[in-house]
């Protein structure tokens, strides 16, 4: 397997050059937006659960709208750029934002979160797709300089979620009806497929190199499969597509990602929890492609494959990955402590609880909501106790990132 776009780690600073200078939150993407990935984690999914449980009045983004949007535009998105920043300085050998062109991006998602809680409509939508536009732009010029051909589809993929915002965002405010498709489903489709590429790259070489005896594997006809299903499934939403042809679809992908992830040998990494929290979350991909069918047919309801999707796989994907590239980037021991092992614990224990609950007692929602955000907030929330003093401090070893 070609691991020359794979890598995320830093290149090697030069000898003799001088250490880098000015805070270090700054210094590369994952910082910033790591930490307010997990700050909004730990303080948004509780404030939804009060609005649930009927204790809190309405944000300018209505009861469930406010959620889905937060998690997919807000949680996810920062992670999303943030690793893309750190990872897109190593496929293109340049320079990503860093500095006070990081510190407003920043500050530019921060106000978007804000902008929600106001009545200014318009100053939200243009807050929240156009930081997907600028994180989209800060990528591409490296990209494009070093003729990263391969990783220029990322690009798109950001500024397709920017579309997708903008298009919630009019329909919110009553200037332009969009397809039901062209929203919320678009943006879910995206990151999912987001996620099975990164997966892909990633979880055969980390479980390789991370135990002892494995042997992962991927066969590009499977790869094909799996993820020409997804992009499928994103034309199948833009159609409207439902019922039987949609579950065949979502059928057939739940199975080629669950073959997928079985070649990756899961079973060998359960002493290894840097590993197996991303093949734990990696698992929830094809029990949100079977619920989807399930949905499809009217078996399930349609809340279930996306909580399947956005708490299991993408929750328990985001906290893996966050501690590990945590970690490697700051030049400390590629390790899971204690502290780590809770937060995966927690995070994948508030999937379970959020969908395994009111699939088999639907009558328990309630109850299901609030226990699923008490671990989900516990479980980001230590993430950023723990990684605080990390992710603003310089590296261990004094290189850059």
């Amino acid at each position: 397997m070609n691991t020359v776009y794979l890598q995320i780690e830093e290149p090697s600073r030069r000898r003799g050059a001088p250490p880098p200078r000015g805070f270090a939150l700054w210094q590369l993407g994952f910082r910033p937006f790591y930490l307010l990935a997990g700050s909004l984690a730990a303080l948004s999914i509780p404030l939804w659960a009060l609005q649930f449980s009927g204790w809190l009045p309405l944000a300018y983004l209505q009861g469930p709208a406010w959620h889905a949007h937060e998690m997919l535009f807000g949680f996810v998105a920062a992670v999303i750029v943030g690793f893309l920043f750190t990872a897109g300085r190593n496929w293109s050998g340049r320079p990503t934002p860093t500095g006070a062109a990081l510190a407003t991006l920043a500050l530019w998602w921060l106000a978007a979160r804000v902008l929600l809680f106001t009545p200014w409509g318009w100053a939200a939508a243009a807050a929240t797709a156009g930081f997907l536009l600028a994180a989209a732009i800060g990528l591409a010029r490296p990209l494009w300089a070093a003729r990263s051909r391969r990783n220029y589809f990322f690009v798109g993929l950001l500024l397709l979620l920017a579309a997708a915002a903008l298009a919630l965002h009019l329909s919110w405010l009553g200037v332009w009806q969009a397809p039901a498709a062209f929203g919320l489903p678009l943006a879910l489709d995206v990151v999912l497929f987001i996620m099975a590429v990164m997966a892909g790259r990633v979880l055969p070489m980390f479980t390789n190199n991370g135990v002892p005896g494995a042997q992962a594997r991927r066969q590009p006809a499977l790869e094909q499969l799996a993820l020409g299903s997804l992009l499928l499934l994103v034309v199948a939403d833009l159609a409207g597509l439902q019922g039987l042809p949609l579950a065949g679809l979502a059928g057939v992908a739940a199975l080629a990602h669950l073959a997928r992830w079985w070649l990756w040998q899961p079973w060998k990494t359960l002493r290894t929890p840097l590993v197996w929290v991303l093949h734990a979350a990696y698992l929830w991909i094809p029990v949100h492609l079977g619920l989807r069918a399930a949905a499809a047919l009217g078996a399930v309801s349609a809340s279930l494959p996306a909580h399947a999707l956005m708490v299991g796989a993408a929750g328990g994907l985001i906290i893996g990955m966050m501690t590990r590239t945590a970690r490697g980037h700051t030049a400390r021991p590629l390790r899971a402590d204690r502290a780590d092992v809770a937060c995966y614990l927690l995070v994948l224990g508030a999937a379970l609880v959020r969908v395994g609950l009111p699939w088999v007692a639907p009558q328990q929602l309630l109850l299901a909501v609030q226990a699923s955000a008490l671990l989900w907030s516990a479980g980001f929330g230590l993430f950023v106790w723990r990684y605080l003093p990390v992710l603003t401090q310089p590296r261990l070893d004094g290189r850059p990132g």
